[in-house]
């Protein structure tokens, strides 16, 4: 029987390794995109109303938040983080009568899958007893 509790929970942090890893691709995409200014991401920012200095500040941001969350040490402080992040993302998008569902999806995903590969996160917040 225990043998198959921890195939089934190796199975968790599996899927959580996969789930934590879209987002994180997800957001160093957009990151290394805005550091290197391309076209439509300084459409954008003009359209969102963000100064163009501001462009390379965010993708930094970005991408340190992709970084802290993926290495197991830092994981929840990096969800945190990234949490905050994708509200801020979240609230631009609503402010500029845009769909906010990318950026939720974005957290959902990266917490889900934290809490999939983090046995300490499942026993802080266990879903059933």
């Amino acid at each position: 029987m225990a043998d198959q509790t921890n195939t089934g929970s190796k199975k968790l942090v599996w899927i959580g390794w996969v789930l934590s890893v879209l987002p994180v691709l997800l957001m160093v995409f957009s990151a290394v995109v805005k550091l290197m200014k391309s076209a439509p991401v300084v459409e954008g920012f003009q359209k969102l109303g963000f100064p163009d200095n501001s462009i390379v500040p965010i993708g930094i941001t970005e991408l340190l938040c992709a970084v802290i969350y993926i290495i197991p040490q830092t994981s929840v402080l990096g969800a945190i983080l990234l949490t905050g992040y994708l509200g801020g993302a979240t609230v631009t998008q609503l402010r500029a009568g845009e769909s906010i569902i990318a950026p939720i999806l974005v957290g959902v995903v990266a917490w889900l899958g934290l809490f999939l590969r983090d046995p300490r996160l499942r026993d802080l917040l266990p879903l059933r007893r």
